[in-house]
């Protein structure tokens, strides 16, 4: 039995974060970082069957062409993905009056819109890119036992090529869903790795007042390469999305919108027609159009 300070639930019977019961998610999920994008994306259903908020996570389930829908709001970086994919998992694979583990287990397909910056000046602002790998540069995945689902070779060639300060503690890679993948892939998208950061300014590279432990990180990162993949991309969730949906059994991909192009040093003129873009070209894949 797992222990109510293990596993806290409000007085409803929701998770404790999230607020949900097991009724109110659709075992297709759609991930966004701001909580205003939510609706950006369900602006689209045919219905909204569920709608709640807690703190920075807004739920939203309703039905898209025939097909029902969850849309959540993570809010920002790693720390939060823990707290929404535990609670998920909880909701469709832990009995929540028993507090058992079920015997007969429930996988999520779990897909991260976001938006992100491009490290290489060949990936344009405007451009689409789906995650194969995430690469974990913020610890928070190393918590877990995780040597089943992450790929060593990656995390030790990059430790090499930029001579990575293992106080940091060491980076981590995980692979993308295979199934989601081929449902989603198109020839418009970029494909490589998705570099996670545990923070926004210093672990990014970005200085302002404070010096930084390795200021040229970035540029390494440019040209990391591992059997032909690239470092396409640096944000703040998907390695750890990745990580833990392949501990507990669930599918996760990630696609961004490229905004900023950091080589460049070159910013979208219209983000949220790229955001929007594809979020249309998500939906319709999910509803099998």
């Amino acid at each position: 039995m797992i222990q109510n300070s293990e596993l806290i639930l409000n007085p409803d019977g929701s998770v404790y974060h999230l607020n949900l019961r097991p009724e109110h998610i659709a075992h297709d999920i759609i991930f966004v970082g701001d909580q205003n994008r939510v609706e950006k994306i369900t602006q689209f259903f045919d219905s909204i069957e569920f709608s709640t908020q807690k703190r920075e996570f807004k739920t939203q389930t309703g039905i898209y062409k025939g097909k029902r829908i969850t849309v959540m709001s993570t809010g920002i970086g790693p720390d939060n993905i823990d707290i929404v994919i535990n609670e998920l998992d909880a909701l469709v694979n832990i009995d929540l009056e028993t507090r058992q583990p079920k015997e007969n287990l429930t996988s999520l397909n779990i897909i991260r819109i976001g938006t992100s910056g491009s490290l290489h000046a060949d990936i344009p602002v405007d451009s689409f890119v789906m995650s194969k790998f995430g690469l974990g540069l913020d610890n928070m995945l190393r918590s877990y036992l995780i040597d089943k689902v992450s790929n060593a070779a990656i995390e030790d060639a990059f430790v090499t090529h930029t001579n990575w300060d293992i106080r940091k503690g060491r980076p981590y890679a995980i692979a993308c869903s295979e199934v989601l993948e081929k449902i989603i892939e198109s020839d418009k998208m970029f494909k490589g790795i998705t570099a996670t950061a545990g923070g926004f300014y210093g672990p990014q590279g970005r200085v302002l007042r404070l010096n930084i432990q390795d200021e040229e990180l970035n540029s390494k990162m440019d040209n990391f390469s591992f059997n032909g993949e690239k470092i396409t991309n640096l944000e703040m969730e998907t390695a750890a999305i990745y990580g833990l949906s392949a501990l507990l059994g669930h599918n996760a991909l990630s696609l961004n919108a490229i905004i900023a192009n950091r080589a460049s040093g070159t910013f979208s003129e219209d983000p949220y027609k790229a955001v929007d873009e594809l979020i249309a070209y998500t939906l319709n894949k999910l509803a099998g159009n």
